[in-house]
C-alpha cells in the first residue's frame, strides 16, 4: 500500500510541474507530458485496484 502512495504521488508531482511549466512557458510540449503522465496515472491506478479486487476474490 504504501508503493502504491508513493507512486500516486510521484505521479501528481510530475504531472503538477508539467502544467505549471506548460502555464509559465507557452509550450504545448509540457501539456502532452502531463496527458501522458495523467494516462499513466489513471492506468496504474485501474491496475492496483483490480490487484485488490483479485485478492479479495481469492481470500
Amino acid at each position: 500500500m504504501l508503493i502504491a502512495r508513493l507512486v500516486a504521488l510521484a505521479i501528481l508531482l510530475a504531472t503538477g510541474g508539467s502544467l505549471i511549466a506548460w502555464i509559465l512557458t507557452g509550450n504545448p510540449r509540457y501539456r502532452r507530458s502531463a496527458w501522458l503522465l495523467a494516462r499513466i496515472g489513471i492506468a496504474v491506478l485501474l491496475l492496483i485496484l483490480g490487484l485488490f479486487v483479485l485478492e479479495r476474490l481469492a481470500a
